[in-house]
């Protein structure tokens, strides 16, 4: 390895590039694929209803509904509740654009709040100062896979007749304070898609122990039919359905159910491999001076409290600009230059021009999310990469920081 930068000329750390957030699929999900697309039946039925089941255990739920993206869990779980204008949801401006645009979709506003500058999960302080009577619901968000307090979260919002609905799109597998995410909250929302924990190339799934809010998931997520596709078509007995509500198009298919049954089967191995690399990489930037922050993560067993569990859908670490004669946004470059898929999770959402501008949003007004924006940055933790994959990592982040040390 040289000491140049492969974006100056050198020689690249590694030959290929590594990508960032590649599913890991192998003969289980290809062969389920076939046996469905062998069966007839394609979309909405009998394994899109048994993965359900299987993740409403896994997680510890009652009931589980399908969708064909978190997205879509988040939006429905907003109607389900009567959401609408006139309303406030509070959300963390530390997060993809999706959990603050699906209040947009229902009519109510976005009120975006800090983060807590160690965990980088929505403040709890931060949410309590932005509560007005016109609050409805809280939308946490699980960033990285690392528990939110919920706690504190619904001690607020529960003597206010506030709803929480958990943004779980990095969490399948978190655990807080003994309980799995999915299980705590009204409703929960997973996401599927390609680089998550668990994929199905697109899809998510939205979670409850409500037998009310389940029904009108499944009312609303299908056309607003009083009974779906499976119901109607696994049984001889003819049955007509009714439009009920205007409901939406989000319904997940077998074939992405298919992926989704082994993918589930498998989670507790991948997380128990992201925890190995995560602790590879801890040890390893522990040797460069102050120049990478990694957020504390609470781990099971003899890493850590066995109540939490943070699931490792991201290794974020933060750079000190302020001693490099670079930005964030050089460092990746310089890292994808040495074949390394470097990733960046999130430009806050009050940066954004359309929060910025219609509500008047400043870069400043949440200085936690500022620092995370142009500090951080997302490394490769996928579970089937190798050691000598993540030495790869290790060294071309080392190469890249010390070549632009001040």
């Amino acid at each position: 390895m040289t000491n140049t930068l492969a974006i100056d000329g050198g020689t690249p750390v590694r030959s290929r590039m590594l990508p960032f957030g590649e599913p890991f699929f192998d003969e289980a999900e290809i062969a389920e694929v076939v046996d469905t697309l062998k069966s007839g039946w394609v979309s909405t039925g009998p394994k899109t209803k048994k993965f359900e089941e299987e993740f409403a255990e896994y997680v510890g739920a009652k009931y589980a509904v399908g969708l064909n993206s978190c997205t879509a869990g988040l939006h429905l779980s907003l109607v389900v509740l009567g959401i609408g204008p006139g309303d406030e949801v509070i959300v963390p401006t530390l997060t993809f654009g999706a959990t603050a645009n699906v209040v947009e979709h229902v009519g109510a506003r976005p009120v975006l709040v800090d983060v807590d500058a160690t965990t980088l999960t929505i403040d709890p302080d931060a949410v309590e100062r932005a509560i007005t009577p016109r609050t409805k619901a809280i939308v946490p968000v699980h960033y990285g896979g690392m528990p939110c307090d919920l706690d504190a979260l619904h001690a607020l919002a529960k003597p206010r007749g506030i709803a929480i609905v958990e943004d779980a799109a990095h969490a399948i597998g978190t655990r807080y304070r003994g309980r799995t995410v999915g299980s705590i909250s009204p409703l929960t929302n997973f996401s599927f898609y390609a680089n998550k924990n668990l994929s199905t190339a697109e899809g998510g799934m939205v979670t409850t122990d409500d037998a009310a809010l389940e029904e009108k998931l499944r009312v609303y997520h299908l056309h607003g039919l009083s009974r779906d596709a499976w119901k109607r078509y696994h049984t001889k007995e003819f049955s007509l359905s009714e439009v009920v509500v205007p409901g939406y198009k989000y319904n997940m298919t077998d074939l992405q159910a298919s992926l989704g049954i082994h993918q589930l089967r498998k989670q507790e191995k991948f997380i128990a491999r992201r925890e190995e690399i995560a602790s590879f990489y801890d040890e390893a930037f522990s040797e460069l001076d102050g120049l990478v922050w990694t957020p504390p993560r609470p781990r099971d067993g003899s890493q850590g409290s066995p109540m939490n569990r943070n699931v490792l859908h991201l290794y974020p670490i933060l750079v000190n600009v302020t001693d490099l004669n670079a930005n964030r946004n050089q460092v990746i470059s310089a890292l994808l230059a040495e074949n390394i898929g470097a990733s960046m999770h999130f430009t806050p959402l009050n940066m954004m021009p359309y929060y910025r501008d219609t509500y008047g949003y400043k870069p400043h007004d949440f200085p936690n999310a500022l620092r995370v924006g142009e500090r951080e940055i997302s490394l490769p933790i996928q579970p089937q990469i190798t050691h000598s994959d993540a030495r790869d990592v290790v060294d071309a982040v080392k190469k890249v920081l010390t070549a632009y040390r001040k």
